[in-house]
């Protein structure tokens, strides 16, 4: 699925000759604070500061760099001020004076140190080049705290790694001597900020796959998926295969996460205006159509005819993954394009699910998925903003869909359209209120018999806490991570493993190349063809970051089918020997359309700015 890329690196390297430094240039750990005079979290964290330089004494070296807080105009004359210094010594007197304020700076504050630091004997020329230097010091760290992603005061970053941990004693020491728990979550937020990592996970899912099953162990690996497992209660039972655990199961997370994104994209995604959705919803329906259509038309009767569904569909971690890996080579303008036309695909995937590949229907358990969604609308109606109720029925849920012959994962696309969105919170308010709250438990932390903060004040954190994002937005926040990397990879671990042989291809010529074709040749046709056909009738407008050439070429990424394209697969061929010949050509055809996708996107030149859209 589609990721958010943050930047957790810093930006400018330390240079002592343009960085304020305390401690040998030679230490071991590298402290960067990127942090404002006006900022009383800063002030709180400058006693931690202290005791850490006391702790590891020269295996520190620790770097202050200026980040005023924004609209604070007191913030950014006192950052100036600190720069007028005339050697490092006063400045980190001036340093510690403006840290050391038990409350807000005032104008006397930056008086005080003014006289400190003798400027108010300077002559005007004087002056107004320490100005200008001073503004220019200040300018330099802002954009670099820019460039590094910083986004409040303090932030830290630890040899060059942003920490966004705890400040108590023993988080901020693990993180600075690097022990093995903090290096092992360190890594593992590296590997998920990095945007082709989830294609990535795929990849070596499959791979592992593959290899197992052309091993010396390959009849057991099969033979582990259908292993069946369940629970029972007296005479009632209900089991099933671990392969349909995951692919109905578990599977169900992942449709629950698509479900989430279409909703935000409708809402407040890319999709949410109709001009802005025209282009990717006709890229993905000629995406869709034209596949099925060729696939059609190699096989248009007999039993491998119900496979029309497996070229449409396009697995959006690898495209994108790959875009992300092209780098400046590829506008971000078409990867928002591709991500958005994808998730389109995805709404026509599971509609096809849900429509063509599901088995004998059960009124009684639909009449009861029925009901249940009835449920989850007057929940979300009444404004019901607790996840556990949606939790519990959505269970109830998956259920009925799965007992009424529906695909059972359909169960996680309804449960994501009744999953409470809400207004945005009054930030201000739930800052000034939690502020409040931490004040008041801050005067009491000396009392005898206090051991910390009261649970009346935690409650009320948590409160506050919950409302600042939407149950939509939490459970997509946490979902998403378990999605991409642990139900895709199981998916496609469990999914992928296919003989490699000549014997899969005897017989199943026309099924292969129907499916090849569909994804190499009818993807890109489709979604260039839709698109271009959508810009001539004025429905859409193509931006002018990308050229027609950069769409062909996020065209043929588009016929990477791969997750999708065996889940149809499985429901569509219950034959063995037909689904893994199915396997067979989807891989085929994937890495064929990544090599024409990359090449394509590879030589590809940015339009000129002149150049018209359409």
């Amino acid at each position: 699925m589609a990721q958010d890329v943050q930047n957790n690196w810093l930006d400018r390297p330390v240079d002592s000759r343009l960085d304020h430094t305390l401690g040998p240039e030679q230490a071991e750990i590298t402290l960067v604070e990127y942090g404002s005079y006006d900022c009383p979290h800063c002030r709180a964290a400058n006693e931690r500061i202290i005791q850490v330089r006391d702790q590891l004494g020269d295996r520190l070296r620790y770097v202050f760099r200026h980040r005023p807080v924004t609209g604070s105009d007191i913030a950014r004359r006192a950052a100036e001020l600190a720069e007028h210094a005339r050697d490092a010594q006063h400045f980190w007197e001036a340093h510690v004076a403006l840290m050391s304020r038990s409350a807000r700076l005032t104008e006397e504050d930056l008086q005080t140190v003014a006289r400190d630091l003798g400027l108010q004997h300077e002559a005007p020329a004087e002056a107004e080049e320490g100005n200008r230097v001073a503004q220019a010091r200040v300018n330099a760290d802002i954009a670099s705290a820019r460039a590094s992603g910083v986004l409040v005061t303090p932030t830290f970053f630890i040899n060059g790694r942003r920490y966004d941990g705890p400040w108590d004693e023993t988080s901020f020491s693990d993180a600075m001597l690097g022990r093995l728990g903090h290096r092992v979550r360190a890594a593992a937020l590296d590997f998920a900020g990095w945007a082709p990592s989830a294609g990535i996970l795929l990849l070596v899912a499959a791979l592992l796959a593959v290899a197992l099953t052309n091993s010396p162990a390959g009849p057991a690996f099969p033979a582990m998926w259908h292993q069946y497992l369940g629970v029972s209660l007296g005479d009632a039972a209900f089991r099933m295969s671990a392969l349909h655990w995951i692919n109905d199961g578990l599977l169900t997370i992942f449709f629950l996460v698509v479900g989430l994104e279409i909703k935000r994209e409708f809402t407040i995604g890319h999709l949410a205006s109709p001009r802005a959705a025209a282009l990717p919803i006709a890229a993905a329906i000629g995406g869709m159509a034209v596949p099925a259509l060729l696939y059609s038309l190699v096989i248009p009767d007999g039993n491998l005819a119900h496979g029309w569904g497996v070229p449409m569909a396009t697995d959006t971690a690898f495209a994108v993954a790959l875009i992300v890996m092209m780098g400046s080579r590829v506008p971000v303008e078409l990867r928002i394009f591709l991500t958005a036309a994808a998730i389109v695909d995805d709404i026509g995937a599971i509609a096809v699910v849900a429509a063509f590949y599901s088995g004998a229907l059960n009124l009684f358990y639909l009449a009861g998925a029925a009901g249940i969604t009835l449920v989850l609308a007057l929940l979300n109606r009444a404004r019901v903003y607790s996840v556990v109720p949606y939790a519990f029925l959505g269970l109830g849920l998956w259920a009925c869909v799965y007992g009424g012959g529906l695909h059972a994962t359909l169960a996680g696309v309804i449960l994501a359209i009744f999953i409470p969105t809400r207004p945005p919170p009054n930030m201000k308010a739930l800052m000034i209120q939690a502020n409040t709250i931490i004040a008041a438990e801050a005067l009491h932390r000396d009392e005898v018999l206090r051991g910390g903060p009261s649970t009346p004040a935690l409650r009320a954190l948590d409160a506050i806490h919950d409302r600042l994002e939407s149950p939509a937005d939490r459970l997509l926040r946490h979902a998403g991570a378990r999605s991409s990397y642990l139900v895709l990879p199981l998916f496609a671990f469990a999914n992928a493993g296919v003989v490699l042989g000549m014997q899969a291809l005897q017989g199943h010529q026309p099924l292969m190349l129907a499916i090849m074709a569909g994804l190499v040749i009818g993807k890109p046709l489709g979604l260039v063809g839709a698109s271009a056909l959508a810009v001539w009738l004025g429905i859409a407008a193509k931006p002018l970051a990308y050229s027609w050439r950069q769409m062909a070429g996020a065209g043929a990424l588009a016929g990477i089918g791969f997750t999708m394209s065996l889940f149809i697969a499985g429901q569509a061929f219950a034959d063995p020997a037909d689904f893994a010949a199915a396997k067979i050509a989807v891989f085929a055809a994937s890495v064929l359309s990544a090599l024409i996708g990359v090449a394509v996107l590879w030589n590809a030149k940015r339009p000129e700015g002149s150049e018209e859209a359409g």
